[in-house]
């Protein structure tokens, strides 16, 4: 991966049915703006990374150990290592930006898709 890049020009990832991921990678983080379909839904799982994020667009239901809260535009969360989530999507769908450590090891056998323009921002 180069040091600069546009999100345009990323590939995608279909990480779960409507959920779809353009990541950018170091050695010890993973960076990723998800693209979610309207009530599309993350099912409970879990994994070893710690997770940040944040709502760009649209508004998602997020439930983290047993923990349930709407996020909409600026609002944050922190998810631990191997603590269960789950995320509902809203009627409008969603955009988010999230954070990854150590990296998504996992994502990396998921095929890539050819770049498309991103949801956000609007560049038209």
């Amino acid at each position: 991966m180069s040091t600069f890049g546009e999100l345009e020009s990323l590939p995608t990832k279909e990480i779960w049915n409507g959920v779809i991921a353009r990541v950018v990678q170091s050695e010890l983080i993973t960076m990723a703006i998800v693209e979610l379909e309207p009530n599309s839904v993350v099912p409970e799982h879990h994994h070893v990374n710690e997770q940040l994020g944040f709502v760009i667009e649209g508004s998602v239901v997020f439930t983290v150990g047993g923990e349930r809260r709407e996020c909409t535009p600026g609002s944050t969360w922190r998810i631990l290592a191997d603590v269960p989530h789950d995320v509902q999507v809203g009627p409008e769908g969603a955009v988010v930006a999230e954070v990854y450590s150590p990296v998504r090891a996992d994502w990396a056998a998921l095929p890539e898709q050819a770049p498309q323009p991103p949801r956000w921002p609007d560049l038209q």
